[in-house]
């Protein structure tokens, strides 16, 4: 397979974490464990509804857990498992891009240099 052909793990991986919310959620959780309402606060306008459905589908992936807290009132508290915690070159690589292709006003044409980092 050449190095540009269709691969399929490709594309759901895309799609998985390129799905409303994915990324945000797994890089707000880099940097450790978070509880639901700090997930909220730390995602700008995400609803509650939707963190909990991507909560799931991620904790359904295998690249969130979710741990109940035994107290009064229970707590749950979300973390990256490895394999989610193995996303973070990619969620760098791709924050890296967007700060050099997408920053406010300057998202039409970016001179050749633009991918240098110094």
């Amino acid at each position: 397979m050449s190095e540009h052909e269709f691969c399929a793990a490709f594309q759901r991986a895309v799609e998985l974490i390129g799905r409303r919310w994915c990324g945000a959620i797994a890089r707000a959780l880099l940097d450790g464990p978070r509880y639901f309402a700090e997930l909220e606060r730390a995602i700008p306008d995400i609803s509650g509804r939707a963190l909990s459905q991507r909560l799931k589908e991620l904790e359904a992936e295998g690249i969130v857990v979710r741990r109940v807290e035994a107290t009064s009132p229970v707590r749950v508290r979300y973390e990256l498992t490895e394999k989610g915690r193995a996303l973070e070159s990619v969620v760098a690589e791709v924050e890296r891009w967007a700060h050099d292709w997408l920053e406010e006003g300057e998202r039409e044409h970016r001179p050749a240099h633009a991918h240098v980092r110094g």
